[in-house]
């Protein structure tokens, strides 16, 4: 709870300094002129150096504009300015002089503006036109990219007087409008798209690993995981303009719905893989039915602002968005509550940026918080954090869930006390072993060893202490196992060490040596520190015309020959 706790702690920290950072007061207006553009100064914000004016009609043409410029009610574009358009256009008005022989690009660092169009007059007094958004396709752009990009007039020194008009309906216009000198442009573009590629190409195997597991264990919650990342992505790649980009480019109509309509989608996906989760009818079926209502009025209000495109709609999605993170942070806390799940303080910790960007992107479009690098690129820092962790987390869950069912497969094949083989597995390799060691001119090595103590632990301590030096005893040969030999346990208190060919004979003693001086040290598994005593016959193969069971059974013999007191534990016996 206490982790949970710190993750929520900082969440809050980060979302306070987001909104103070994106809230701040901007400077007041000062009178400004044209804007001196030059390599020195290769990125110029347009904030408090172009002035606004919104056109009601939302028709006027650039000409109109222009000759009425002088008597229109303009005001100075600030940092965080909001402007609510729907039928209405937005103009933008500046002047520019370039010095020097570079380049300088417009850039509108919002992937959801259906139209912006660039105009100035050329040095004949034409106008040059450029248009983008997501009205238009991409490939059609004057320069393509994530964010529709202008460029301005070739560089003359003379001041030109530029106007940008944007259409921007269902949501209000705040994006940051910014001059970019060419090669400055083109390492923001490279630095982006390296940073994308890699949390996308993450987002890919954490998609392709969850389908994986999924398909192997048959496991539900890595195919709710798989749909929810699957949705997530595909939501982040329409918001941040890299699906017009790579994916569905020329699709302008899909381009226009799929930038609303899929991070709904993704996050009605987030609570369905939350409520698979932390199954919440174990406590409570009003709770799962709440669960499920919200899901519902998730996709179809998603649904309803894509067709309505209203800024009303819109809100109604925010707020059941909002919902859908207090639902999923209740159902989480719900889990933890009960302490039955072990893992679900990691689950919880995958969760928590995760709902830190959903919080963010809801106050955001409820314009409860100001727009922004924090509520855009930098929220994909919270899949970063959250995919992995949930990932691993789920991972755990699986394979603690999948334990009994692996101990139940196991016990065609393993001693279901010590976990290690039983004496039918070891005589099928040791057959295999013979068989190999024969046709490659080349011997093989079986140890086996017997508790000599083993009926003065029970008679001491009783039968659990003896059955604990079992297990004891196992430990220690897996321990002195190679990935390619078998331990295996063949009687009561008996144990065999298959070692694979090539092996010798001093290799074999060496290990037998181990496993009786091993065996000599007190261990706290056993009451009053108590050791484990072996005695141990050690026998190279084939030997003579002997199959596994009769090398097996004469290396038993050969063991249990061994007086209780004999103050040599191990016999070689071809050797």
């Amino acid at each position: 709870m206490r982790l949970f706790a710190a993750c929520l702690f900082g969440v809050l920290l980060w979302i306070e300094a987001a909104a103070a950072l994106a809230q701040s007061t901007p400077p007041p207006a000062a009178a400004f002129g044209a804007i001196e553009l030059s390599p020195q100064h290769p990125i110029v914000s347009l904030s408090d150096r172009s002035r606004a004016w919104v056109d009601p009609t939302g028709f006027r043409t650039a000409d109109q504009v222009e000759a009425m410029a002088g008597s229109l009610p303009w005001s100075v574009h600030q940092r965080g300015s909001r402007y609510e358009l729907d039928d209405k256009a937005l103009w933008l008005q500046f002047d520019a002089a370039i010095r020097g022989e570079r380049h300088f690009f417009l850039q509108i660092t919002s992937s959801t503006v259906p139209s912006a169009q660039l105009f100035y007059r050329a040095s004949d007094g034409r106008w040059v036109v450029q248009e983008a958004g997501t009205a238009t396709a991409v490939s059609d752009w004057p320069v393509p990219g994530r964010y529709p990009t202008f460029e301005l007039a070739p560089a003359d020194g003379t001041t030109v007087r530029y106007w940008l008009r944007i259409r921007q309906e269902h949501v209000a216009f705040a994006a940051a409008l910014r001059l970019y000198e060419s090669s400055r442009l083109l390492a923001t573009r490279g630095q982006d798209q390296f940073l994308l590629g890699a949390y996308f190409g993450l987002a890919a195997l954490i998609i392709l690993g969850a389908l994986v597991n999924a398909a192997a264990h048959r496991d539900r919650n890595f195919a709710t995981f798989a749909f929810y990342v699957t949705a997530l992505a595909t939501g982040q790649l329409a918001e941040l303009g890299l699906g017009e980009q790579h994916l569905w480019n020329g699709w302008t109509r899909w381009n226009g719905i799929a930038t609303f309509l899929l991070p709904g989608v993704s996050s009605a996906a987030g609570l369905w893989f939350a409520r698979n989760v932390t199954e919440p009818a174990r406590f409570s079926r009003a709770l799962d039915l709440a669960v499920w209502s919200v899901i519902a009025a998730l996709l179809s209000t998603a649904a309803l602002d894509t067709v309505l495109t209203l800024p009303s709609s819109n809100m109604l999605l925010m707020v059941l968005t909002l919902v859908g993170v207090a639902v999923a942070a209740i159902l989480i806390l719900t889990v933890w509550s009960h302490g039955e799940e072990p893992q679900i303080g990691l689950v919880a910790a995958g969760f928590v940026p995760l709902l830190a960007t959903e919080l963010l992107r809801a106050l955001a479009g409820l314009d409860l918080m100001a727009a922004g690098p924090l509520t855009r690129d930098w929220l994909l820092l919270g899949g970063v954090a959250g995919l992995p962790l949930l990932f691993y987390a789920l991972s755990l869950r699986s394979s603690h869930r999948r334990e009994a069912q692996l101990r139940a497969a196991a016990l065609a094949r393993d001693d279901v006390l010590t976990g290690i083989a039983h004496d039918r597995t070891l005589l099928q390799r040791l057959e295999g072993a013979i068989g190999r060691a024969h046709a490659l001119k080349q011997r093989c090595a079986l140890v086996t060893l017997k508790i000599s103590n083993f009926e003065a632990l029970a008679a001491e301590f009783g039968r659990e202490a003896a059955d604990r030096a079992l297990v004891v005893s196992a430990s220690l040969l897996r321990r002195a196992a190679t990935d390619i030999d078998l331990e295996a346990r063949v009687g009561d208190h008996h144990f065999a060490l298959l070692l694979e060919s090539p092996t010798t004979a001093e290799n074999a003693m060496n290990r037998a040596q181990e496993l009786v001086a091993r065996g000599l040290r007190p261990t706290t598994a056993l009451p009053g520190g108590a050791a484990v005593k072996f005695h141990v016959a050690v026998a190279l193969l084939p030997h003579e015309q002997l199959d596994a069971r009769s090398s097996l059974h004469w290396l038993l013999d050969a063991v249990n020959a061994i007086p209780p007191e004999a103050r040599k534990v191990i016999r070689a016996m071809n050797f």
